[in-house]
């Protein structure tokens, strides 16, 4: 099962972080992005997220449009997220590989 969890609003982080806990308690085959654009990008400099940011078997993408529009560099970003030239073309590539979209 392949999962993509999409967050762009910065008040999204904690309800997807216990979306993400719940389903690998449910499914712990689980394959997880979550796919992180527009103002919820300044959620991966929150230490709040700390802990979520480092479960395994989840990976992190970021989105570099939404990363110069906050002027946040790469280099401050966790070292585990991926930057992706685009958060939507990511959404879509993940799709068309049969990632399930879920907009918590």
């Amino acid at each position: 099962m392949n999962v993509v969890f999409h967050i762009d609003e910065l008040e999204k982080w904690t309800e997807t972080s216990h979306n993400v806990k719940n389903l690998l308690k449910a499914a712990p085959e689980a394959v997880i992005v979550v796919s992180v654009n527009g103002i919820a990008i300044t959620g991966y400099l929150d230490p709040a997220n700390e802990a979520f940011l480092s479960m395994e078997n989840v990976t992190f993408h970021a989105c570099a449009n939404a990363m110069r529009a906050n002027h946040i560099s790469e280099q401050s970003l966790p070292d585990q997220v991926i930057v992706v030239p685009a958060g939507v073309l990511d959404l879509i590539e993940l799709q068309e590989k049969g990632y399930a979209y879920i907009k918590p």
